[in-house]
């Protein structure tokens, strides 16, 4: 969508090309992002509009279907904006890279990660499996509330339907079985392209100290900050304007 250079949106999860649009937390963004750009976007495998029966969910296959998009629309070097675990992307092609409110490793993979941690992420399993696809909210309202604590209620009930329709019950449990154990520590110091990091202060979601990481392992990465405790930039974020202004003085700056 839009004009002018491309822009690839690296997918992450809970995604859905056609209802993201009609989302008011989607919206707002996708606007800004198209406004001088041609954007680029797509649903990963599992979620959306992509095939939800896939044989195979993991970080290679995600990073394939990326280069499958780019080559189907044949760009050489682009700039990537890579939101949450969309960060998982082919680095060798990349012009510039920007990560939002990402992480290099997983919950079971973190060093710290506890017994704890781990039947936390045992209970979540649970509560996708018994109430993602179904038509009371009750259960997906607990993913909701820690992505978007200060939400309006409008916003809120937009994130508790574009789970339902994005993924099946067990697509998402397969889906958060790989994001757990993702980790690309290794794969940090040989980023060469031009990288700009943010994320959100109070991320309930996401801590910052995992986007300070992907910055301090990134060379010469400039990390940002933004005010705010949602994981996402919704309409009205404290983050919103800063982020753009960042954004676009880093993209069309000197490669």
């Amino acid at each position: 969508m839009g004009s002018g250079l491309p822009l690839v949106r690296s997918a992450h999860g809970l995604s859905h090309l056609e209802y993201d649009w009609e989302l008011p937390i989607r919206r707002p963004l996708l606007l800004n992002l198209a406004r001088d750009n041609l954007l680029i976007r797509y649903d990963p495998r599992g979620s959306g509009l992509s095939d939800w029966d896939v044989g195979e969910i993991s970080l290679d296959a995600w990073v394939n279907d990326m280069e499958t998009v780019v080559n189907a629309v044949g760009l050489h070097r682009f700039p990537i904006i890579a939101f949450s675990q969309g960060y998982a992307v082919s680095i060798a092609r990349v012009s510039h890279l920007v990560l939002y409110g990402g992480f290099a490793v997983g919950t079971n993979k973190q060093p710290n990660c506890t017994v704890l941690d781990r039947e936390r992420v045992s209970a979540l399993k649970t509560l996708i499996r018994l109430g993602w696809g179904t038509d009371d909210p009750m259960l997906r309202q607990v993913f909701t509330s820690s992505q978007l604590p200060v939400a309006t209620r409008e916003q809120a009930d937009a994130y508790n339907e574009v789970q339902r329709l994005s993924a099946s019950p067990e697509c998402a449990v397969r889906y958060l079985e790989t994001v757990v154990d993702i980790d690309v520590r290794d794969l940090l110091t040989q980023v060469k392209a031009p990288t700009l990091v943010f994320h959100v202060r109070e991320d309930r979601s996401v801590p910052i100290a995992l986007g300070r990481e992907i910055a301090a392992g990134i060379p010469h990465a400039r990390f940002v900050t933004l005010p705010g405790k949602s994981h996402m930039l919704l309409e009205r974020h404290p983050g919103m304007e800063p982020f753009f202004d960042e954004l676009w003085s880093f993209l069309r700056g000197p490669v």
